[in-house]
C-alpha cells in the first residue's frame, strides 16, 4: 500500500501534560472510561539487569492522556484489573517489551491487548514498521525522538521527555480507527485481535525456563541426551539470572552452555578446560554445573522436544517452492509475507509436511492462502 499524503487527522497535542500522582485518582480516572479502548505504553531501563526497571506508564482514554509513575500504577487496583481483563481492550504498538515488563513487574499476564504494529502490517503499511514512521505516514507529523534513550527512572523528567512520552500514546486511538477501517473492508478485522492474542500467548510461553533451551539454535547438533543436559543447564541459568537480576550472558553465555552439554565434563578440572569458560564461573558454579550434567545424563530424553535443525539442501529447495506460493497469496492480499508465514512457521510445515504445523489451516492465515491452498497441498503430498 503506497501513501502519498497523510490519510488521517492528527490528534491535537494537549497544552499541558497531565500527571496522576495518587493510586486512588488513577482508579477514578480509569473507571470513568469504562468501555473505552485504553491507549497504553511504558518507558523502562534495561542495561545491566535481567528484569526491565519500570520508569513511566503512559495512558490515553477518551481523548485524554496522562503520565503515571510506576509506584502509583502498581498500587492502582483498577489499573491491575484492566490489564488482566480480556474484555477491556488495550491499544499498544510493538508490545512485546511492554508485556514482558508487566509480567515481571506486576506479576500479571496482560489480556485483551491489541498490537497496532501487527494491525498496520495487516493493513498493508509494511512489516514491522516503526511507530514514528507510521505516525508520519498516516498523520504527516514528525515526532521528536531525541529522548528515546534518556533516563526514564530518575525524576524529574524533562519537558522533552514528557512530550516524547505523551506522543507515544497520542496517536494510538486514531491509528486504531484507520487500521480497523482498512481491515474491515477486507474481512480481516478479527485477524488483528486473533494475531495479537496469539502473539501475547507466545511471548508468555517463551518465559518458561523449561523451554528456553529451544532458543539456542546452535545446540541442534547435540544428541537428545546432550540436549537433556542443555535443558537443565539453561533452566538453571534462567533461574540464576532472575535471582541475581543479571543478563543471561553475565552468568554463562549461550555458546558456553552448548559447549558444556557437548563435552559433558565429569570433574572441575575437565570443566575448567572448556575453552572460553571464565574461571570465576567454574569457581562459583562448578559443583552445580557438574550436578546438572549428571542429572541430565540420567534423564529420560525419549519425549524431549529437540532444537529444530536447519533445513537440509533438499528441504531448502522444498521450502523455496512453498514460499513462492505463500508470497503469491500474501501479495494478492497486500499482507507482508513475514507476518503471514514467518520462517520458523514455514520450516515447521516443511519438517512435518502439514500446513496445520504452521497454523495455515484455520483463522486469518487460512483465508489468505485459500487461493493457493490446493497447490500447497499438492506440493506437500507429492
Amino acid at each position: 500500500m503506497a501513501f502519498t499524503t497523510p490519510v488521517a487527522t492528527a490528534p491535537a497535542a494537549p497544552a499541558t501534560i497531565h500527571w496522576i500522582r495518587e493510586p486512588e485518582d488513577l482508579d477514578r480516572w480509569l473507571a470513568g472510561g469504562e468501555g473505552e479502548f485504553l491507549a497504553l505504553d511504558t518507558e523502562f531501563e534495561r542495561v545491566n539487569t535481567f528484569f526491565p526497571i519500570p520508569g513511566l506508564v503512559q495512558l490515553g482514554l477518551g481523548g485524554e492522556y496522562c503520565l503515571v509513575d510506576p509506584g502509583v500504577a502498581e498500587q492502582s487496583g483498577e489499573f491491575r484489573r484492566i490489564l488482566a481483563d480480556a474484555d477491556s481492550p488495550k491499544l499498544l504498538y510493538a508490545m512485546s517489551e511492554d508485556l514482558e515488563l508487566f509480567r515481571h513487574w506486576l506479576r500479571l499476564e496482560p489480556a485483551g491487548v491489541v498490537d497496532l504494529q501487527i494491525g498496520a502490517a495487516l493493513a498493508g503499511a509494511g512489516f514491522s514498521m516503526g511507530y514514528a514512521r507510521l505516525v508520519e505516514t498516516l498523520f504527516g507529523e514528525t515526532l521528536d525522538k531525541s529522548a528515546t534513550r534518556s533516563d526514564w527512572v530518575s525524576r524529574p523528567l524533562s519537558a522533552a521527555q514528557e512530550r516524547y512520552a505523551l506522543d507515544d500514546i497520542r496517536f494510538l486511538a486514531p491509528m486504531y480507527d484507520w487500521v480497523v477501517a482498512n481491515l474491515r473492508e477486507r474481512n480481516l478485522e478479527q485477524a488483528l485481535y486473533d494475531e495479537s492474542a496469539r502473539f501475547a500467548a507466545e511471548l508468555s510461553g517463551q518465559d518458561d525456563p523449561q523451554n528456553h533451551y529451544l532458543k539456542l539454535r546452535g545446540g541442534w547438533t547435540l544428541t537428545p541426551q546432550q540436549q537433556a543436559v542443555l535443558q537443565k543447564l539453561v533452566c538453571w541459568r534462567e533461574e540464576e539470572s532472575r535471582h541475581r537480576d543479571r543478563p543471561r550472558g553475565r552468568v554463562v553465555a549461550d555458546p558456553l552452555l552448548i559447549a558444556i552439554a557437548e563435552r559433558l565434563p565429569d570433574s572441575l578440572r575437565a570443566l575448567s578446560n572448556i575453552q572460553g569458560l571464565p574461571q570465576p564461573v567454574t569457581r562459583r558454579y562448578g559443583d552445580k554445573i557438574l550436578q546438572l550434567i549428571a542429572e541430565g545424563r540420567e534423564a529420560d530424553a525419549t519425549d524431549l522436544p529437540l532444537i529444530a535443525a536447519p533445513l537440509t539442501r533438499e528441504e531448502q529447495a522444498f521450502y523455496k517452492q512453498l514460499k513462492r506460493l505463500i508470497v503469491k497469496a500474501a501479495e494478492a492480499a497486500d499482507v507482508p509475507v513475514e507476518l503471514l508465514a514467518p520462517r520458523k512457521r514455514l520450516e515447521a510445515v516443511v519438517h512435518q509436511r502439514d500446513l496445520s504445523a504452521g497454523l495455515f489451516t484455520s483463522g486469518w492465515r487460512s483465508q489468505i492462502i485459500a487461493p493457493v491452498r490446493e497447490q500447497l497441498e499438492e506440493l506437500l503430498t507429492s
